[in-house]
């Protein structure tokens, strides 16, 4: 009886060993799965100066080295994703993505499925003309023109949702991304291009030579920023501090004037309104 007490004694004894280490491990795994996760970023990866492929086909832009130095600061791996820009929110939805970071327009519309931050940039979209063009100098003018815009752009929701616009157009063509679409406008296909007032800035200044700016606001201003799933609340805060930080010590300045010659990014007091 001595041996099977003892015997008994030492089988609890490791039992309860072996269920304390193991439960130590689980809780050093699941306190590590947050840090360690590596963070999926969605974009256009043909949406210059925000995210696209360079000369050495690597994805580089102003809103991948916002991400990249967000990120960094999370003690997190980060992988930008090119996707279907069409096609976002099932990619977010899907989980095939974590984040939506590339220019990406606040609305309504999108609240209803997805996640924001707090607004980082103001946004405009305007009119931008082959060189040379007479006749086209604010929405009005657009009226039996042929109009070119990315498809599920926040220039095109525009057009949708405001039929007296849209069919005052002779046609509204829309593109997978916008460098097809201003190739169309220096060939003549279409007699203007209406989209992100950022994005069409950066390509008219690199074609100069093809390419007017009519600095006329087509609808209503409106602010980017970063979408998350509807549920991803603890996500959407990770991202959030971070970023601040990044804002109000000054490396979004830098960043911003390496791609912009200027500080376009919008104060974290006036972000957080």
């Amino acid at each position: 009886m001595n041996w099977k007490k003892v015997l008994i004694a030492s089988l609890t004894l490791v039992s309860t060993m072996s269920l304390f280490t193991g439960c130590g491990q689980d809780q050093n795994a699941a306190g590590n799965s947050d840090t360690s996760k590596k963070i999926v970023i969605g974009l256009d990866d043909n949406y210059p100066p925000m995210g696209f492929k360079d000369d050495k086909n690597e994805i580089v832009g102003f809103d991948v080295d916002l991400a990249k130095e967000t990120v960094k600061r999370l003690n997190r791996e980060v992988e930008f994703k090119a996707i279907d820009w069409s096609s976002k929110e099932a990619e977010l939805s899907s989980k095939r993505v974590d984040i939506l970071w590339n220019g990406l327009d606040i609305t309504d519309e999108r609240k209803k499925n997805m996640l924001f931050s707090n607004p980082y940039m103001n946004n405009r979209q305007i009119i931008f003309v082959k060189k040379g063009t007479t006749g086209i100098t604010d929405e009005a003018s657009l009226a039996g023109k042929i109009v070119g815009t990315q498809s599920a752009s926040t220039a095109e929701e525009y057009f949708e949702a405001n039929e007296s616009v849209k069919n005052s157009l002779s046609e509204l063509r829309t593109y997978s991304d916008y460098l097809t679409a201003f190739m169309d406008l220096e060939n003549g296909r279409v007699d203007a291009i209406v989209c992100d007032e950022i994005v069409g800035r950066y390509y008219a200044s690199k074609h100069q030579e093809a390419i007017d700016v009519i600095d006329s606001t087509v609808g209503a201003t409106s602010q980017f920023g970063i979408a998350f799933r509807k549920d991803d609340t603890a996500l959407q805060t990770e991202i959030q501090k971070a970023f601040d930080e990044v804002v109000k010590d000054g490396t979004g300045e830098k960043i911003s004037e390496q791609w912009f010659g200027t500080n376009l990014l919008l104060p974290v007091e006036s972000a957080n309104q």
